[in-house]
């Protein structure tokens, strides 16, 4: 069966301590299910598929699923693909998709309300030893953090602080630019008194970029102004068949294709390069949403693909609204449901992002109905 997506939703977007932070990830991904079952007006759900990444753990796709009202005798799945999991539910749910059924998918995070890692004490005495992320790769091939990754990529590919700084600036101003039209209305869903993304900033011209120092090493041109923020936030869209869609009679995006792929985890923020690559082969967007963890990795990706910046995050990227890790694979693609189905935007959209260890997935997906 071909899979549609027919409606999409997610909260606001919140920077970790912020408006969301004491809102837990399956209180966050709870009202975001119900909205988007709400809008396909469908009342059956086969399984729920949420991407997460810090945890709290016991599955919390089924937790909020249960949260949310689906009813006791909806199961639910978890993934962890780092930063591609919420991505990697869609495509999954749409992988599972045999007949008529019905999967909410997307992802969740809240760094905020996570709980702390620790490696367990190798003897009685030793205190725990606290840890901000698990092994993304062997040591002894690599292993670098997000930072001095993005530093590498930027400058193997010859992508200076100008051109990042540029790149971020312009996020803000679109992110701003779209919040005063109202274009995010449509697909956010209140948490309690957040209403709208917390992090855009109005002002952030090029020239203010500029005066940030490198965040991550020395004579590097990543900063925290031209790289995304530690965010709280969820997203999910409802997967059903073709048949199901002109059924209702709505329209939808169509998944046209779906790939994996991984590289050089020392270079992981070019991991959906060769993925990119492959299915714009076979189609070319006239939209992308691509995960702007870092302004330098992001053009790095974007150049190695072909694909010009300019059509890249119309209305704003990760660096102005926040890089919720488990949930940002599915912001993207909610970002192409509006963009695409609500305001009757290009046919083709490419929804991709690279993740820790190496690892990316890109999706095209095709205006229907």
């Amino acid at each position: 069966m071909t899979p549609v997506i027919i409606a999409a939703r997610r909260s606001p977007i919140g920077e970790a301590g912020g408006i969301l932070r004491d809102v837990e990830a399956d209180r966050l991904a709870a009202p975001v299910l119900r909205a988007v079952l709400d809008d396909a007006g469908v009342e059956r759900v086969d399984d729920v598929l949420l991407g997460n990444v810090l945890g709290p753990g016991g599955n919390p796709a089924r937790v909020a699923a249960l949260r949310a009202g689906l009813g006791e005798s909806v199961p639910g799945m978890t993934l962890d693909r780092q930063c591609a999991s919420g991505l990697s539910a869609i495509t999954t749910a749409a992988a599972m998709l045999t007949g008529d059924e019905v999967f909410l998918a997307g992802g969740v995070e809240s760094p905020s309300t996570a709980p702390w890692r620790a490696w367990r004490p190798r003897t009685a005495t030793e205190p725990p030893r606290f840890y901000q992320r698990a092994p993304f790769a062997p040591a002894e091939i690599g292993d670098p953090d997000m930072g001095p990754a993005a530093d590498l990529v930027a400058a193997e590919a010859g992508i200076g602080r100008q051109r990042q700084d540029a790149f971020a600036a312009r996020s803000h101003a679109r992110a701003v630019a779209a919040q005063d039209a109202g274009r995010f209305d449509e697909e956010l869903v209140p948490i309690g008194s957040a209403t709208r993304d917390q992090r855009p900033r109005r002002g952030f011209t090029p020239d203010r970029l500029a005066r940030f120092r490198p965040a991550f090493t020395d004579g590097g041109t990543a900063t925290a102004a031209n790289s995304c923020g530690i965010s709280d936030g969820a997203a999910a869209v409802l997967v059903t068949s073709e048949r199901r869609r002109a059924k209702l009679g709505v329209p939808g995006l169509r998944l046209v294709g779906a790939r994996t792929s991984a590289v050089d985890p020392n270079r992981l923020g070019l991991g959906a390069v060769p993925a990119m690559r492959a299915l714009c082969e076979q189609q070319a967007p006239g939209v992308v949403e691509f995960n702007e963890a870092f302004a330098g990795q992001a053009l790095a990706c974007l150049d190695a693909a072909g694909l010009d910046e300019e059509l890249a995050g119309p209305d704003g990227g990760a660096i102005a609204l926040g890089h919720p890790w488990g949930a940002s694979g599915a912001v993207l693609v909610v970002r192409l449901f509006s963009r695409m189905v609500r305001q009757d935007g290009p046919r083709f959209g490419l929804a991709a992002l690279s993740s820790g260890g190496g690892l990316g997935v890109a999706t095209m997906w095709e205006r229907v109905g």
